[in-house]
């Protein structure tokens, strides 16, 4: 099913594991509150989907320890240096998203350790014991170590292949110690968590000095953050680049668009020609009203052309794609795949029955406008490289566009305190509702719906409320 997490302020990260099926439709319906006042004259729906939506697709081995196999036979020279880097990489992305991922799991569960210390002794919370806390904390160190000992256990000994190692091992290595810097950055202060602390700590000291020793990094490149941020982001999309399918995005319709807009003004240009015989007939010589009329006839025409030619092109449009992206291997430039996309705004009234009864709307929500993006693609799992039936698919929705639409106001609110009146700010926050429906191989649609919290100033929260595989 489809995976839905805060990838940073503003934006939304939605990704699937897609198997051996070579079809697979998805439909993403994110309900905006009415009060936002979000419409085509605000933002264009062409404009939307090429500022906010982004698509990316990776190769994905669901048997973890079959990329590194991989670059073992390549290093033992049964396969060639680009299989080495293509595999290398894959072990190492696939590490650096499970990280990452529960990194975010364990900042969470940090806040709300922190919360729950400094809220009062009637406030309800669902925060982690601190046991809970440190054994999640130290599984993910142990299984950390164990990844990366199995990366550094068999160190390539050509330079083709030792290149792509060591850019690999360097970024992977940094990675780490910034995961571990932020969970001790942000670990509450408690007496049981301050042994866990100094051994994530000495961990970020041996990872650091492993990569002095391994001669990875400048000194200048270590003194200046800037410098050694810039080059790990570039290190990031050097190990991306091999496993990342390549993408073509052609818009669909520009023929027909050509075609309509000559009917239109070939129509235009008959009802105007019969005007102007008309009015001859009726007065004859060229006089002042003649020329009147005529100016008449042709401002008509300029009138209802671009009306007539709007309303041909989105009757013929009117369901169909708007673009199509086709994958290719990065390494070999073959397609792999292809996708239609379709995107569009709607009103609760014309969505499917499926997806008004998982929205469960109340009569508050009757004014929200429905952003859709549905997605078709058709995957080739035999042009994949050797070894690999899956691709991992990630859905970026860009929610800046649509903060821009809140109010910058805020108001304060009074509680009480021990015994006294005490006024707080609040900021305006607003509540998005998101659908997801995925079906593969014209198979039982899956449907999900997510809860987000958006402020002007980014996004809150995202909560998973419904799944159709749970009723």
């Amino acid at each position: 099913m489809v995976h839905v997490e805060r990838k940073d302020s503003f934006q939304l990260r939605l990704s699937r594991y897609l198997k051996e099926e070579t079809s697979h439709t998805l439909d993403v319906y994110l309900f905006v509150p009415g009060e936002l006042g979000l419409s085509t004259r605000l933002i264009a729906e062409e404009v939307f989907y090429h500022s906010a939506i982004h698509t990316a697709r990776t190769y994905y081995s669901d048997e973890h320890h079959l990329p590194l196999v991989h670059s073992r036979l390549a290093s033992r020279n049964r396969l060639d240096s680009a299989s080495y880097r293509l595999s290398l990489s894959l072990y190492a992305y696939q590490y650096v998203e499970a990280l990452e991922r529960t990194t975010r799991t364990l900042l969470d569960s940090a806040r709300k350790l922190k919360q729950a210390s400094t809220a009062e002794e009637d406030a309800p919370t669902k925060a982690p014991s601190t046991e809970a806390f440190a054994q999640s904390l130290r599984e993910m160190q142990a299984l950390s170590d164990g990844i990366l000992k199995r990366l550094r256990r068999n160190r390539p000994k050509d330079e083709r292949l030792y290149k792509y190692f060591a850019n690999i091992d360097n970024y992977v290595s940094w990675f780490t110690e910034q995961q571990l810097l932020a969970l001790v950055a942000h670990m509450p202060r408690r007496a049981a968590l301050t042994s866990l602390k100094r051994e994530l700590i000495a961990i970020c000291e041996s990872e650091s000095d492993y990569r002095r020793a391994q001669q990875y990094n400048a000194e200048r490149v270590r003194q200046d953050a800037t410098r050694m941020s810039n080059k790990m982001r570039l290190l990031r999309r050097l190990i991306e680049h091999p496993i990342t399918l390549r993408q073509r995005t052609r818009e669909l319709g520009s023929g027909e668009q050509k075609a309509v807009k000559a009917l239109a003004t070939a129509v235009a240009m008959a009802f105007v020609s019969f005007g102007v015989l008309q009015v001859r007939d009726q007065l004859g010589d060229i006089t002042v009203l003649f020329i009147l009329a005529m100016a008449v006839l042709y401002a008509m025409r300029e009138v209802f052309k671009d009306d007539l030619r709007n309303t041909l092109w989105h009757w013929l449009r009117k369901g169909r794609p708007k673009w199509r992206r086709e994958y290719r291997d990065a390494t070999r430039n073959e397609p792999v795949g292809r996708q239609l996309e379709w995107f569009d705004y709607k009103r609760y009234a014309a969505l499917d029955s499926d997806v008004r009864d998982m929205r469960r709307r109340k009569v508050t929500q009757r004014e929200e406008m429905v952003l859709h993006y549905r997605s078709r693609s058709r995957m080739s799992p035999t042009r994949f490289l050797s070894g690999y039936r899956h691709t991992r698919e990630t859905l970026t929705l860009d929610m800046s566009l649509l903060t821009q639409l809140m109010s910058r106001s805020a108001h304060h609110i009074y509680r009480l305190k021990n015994g006294q009146a005490v006024r707080e700010r609040v900021e305006r926050r607003h509540l998005f509702n998101l659908v997801v429906r995925q079906t593969e191989n014209h198979g039982r649609a899956r449907l999900a719906r997510w809860k987000v919290v958006v402020s002007r100033s980014g996004i809150v929260d995202v909560e998973k409320v419904a799944d159709s595989d749970d009723a």
